[in-house]
């Protein structure tokens, strides 16, 4: 459906945002995690149209969609990170607005996303009115109105309540049934249980693309559990890589990633997935190194 061929996206004499990053992707949920400023936004902005790459292609569908963006632009929903709403107008109007924008002319699917997204009891409430994570689902309506083959959603769910964030990660893995759904995060536990596959960014480059059920097999015998007295503590954090560490009376309990056992009594454990893509990136910062 998608297919990312050796793009890259450089702002003046800036180091690339986006460096040679190809990523051939189809239906499902497709988890972009990197830190905030590994090149997500910029990747899907210009998947988006809304900027073009200084190199590379992009197809949608095997048409070129840097020199043909009308292409996608009709088949594409996208949420921004920043989405603001009209306050002045209610969430129906607000749907007829971009409704208009899209040339959808069928104010039945208006009332279909409003009730699918359990807006539709706030249909004629001001937007100034909604809560954040009501207003992230007015964004996703908005995005939704063309019935689109691609969504792209960045950072969905910053800002939202636990609740919310329940919410709208369920939402999105229902949309992945049957569109491809692109989300960036950099909060591994919003795709841990609805990606397919995950895309990982760091300054620029794609380092990794693999279902998660592959890195945590990657991750297997690397996972450590132990407990270690406090003075022991400094010296063992200062050799591996600790990725918790809680106080328990005179004691610490720890997860550790390491290629062996890191100290006496050391358990193997049964990685996350937030904790194998920790292992990964460790071993790829330790090959680089």
């Amino acid at each position: 459906m998608l297919e990312i061929r050796q793009v890259v996206k450089t702002y003046g004499k800036n180091a690339p945002a986006v460096d040679h990053v190809s990523l051939s992707l189809t239906q499902g949920v497709v988890g972009l995690i990197g830190h905030n400023g590994a090149g997500k936004t910029s990747l899907m902005q210009m998947i988006a149209t809304l900027t073009r790459p200084s190199s590379g292609q992009i197809l949608f569908q095997g048409v070129d969609i840097v020199k043909n963006p009308n292409a996608i632009r009709q088949r594409l929903g996208y949420l921004p990170q920043d989405f603001g709403v009209y306050a002045n107008l209610s969430a129906l109007e607000f749907l007829q607005y971009f409704a208009a924008l899209k040339g959808v002319r069928n104010p039945a699917r208006l009332l279909q996303l409003l009730e699918m997204l359990n807006l539709h009891e706030h249909a004629h409430k001001p937007a100034s009115t909604f809560s954040g994570g009501m207003r992230r689902r007015l964004g996703i309506a908005q995005a939704l109105i063309n019935d689109p083959d691609i969504l792209i959603v960045d950072e969905p769910t910053a800002g939202l309540d636990p609740e919310e964030r329940l919410r709208f990660r369920n939402l999105l893995a229902e949309l992945g049934f049957k569109k491809l759904v692109i989300m960036s995060t950099h909060i591994v536990s919003d795709v841990a249980s609805i990606a397919s596959e995950l895309a990982i960014m760091r300054q620029g480059k794609l380092i990794a693309h693999q279902s998660p059920d592959v890195f945590l097999q990657q991750a297997r015998g690397q996972i450590w559990s132990a407990q270690v007295a406090h003075s022991d503590f400094e010296a063992l954090s200062a050799r591996v890589n600790v990725l918790q560490a809680q106080r328990s009376g005179s004691s610490v309990n720890l997860r550790i990633a390491h290629p062996h056992s890191p100290c006496a009594d050391a358990a193997l454990a049964e990685p996350s997935l937030e904790e194998a893509l920790m292992a990964q990136r460790y071993a790829s910062l330790e090959q680089a190194a």
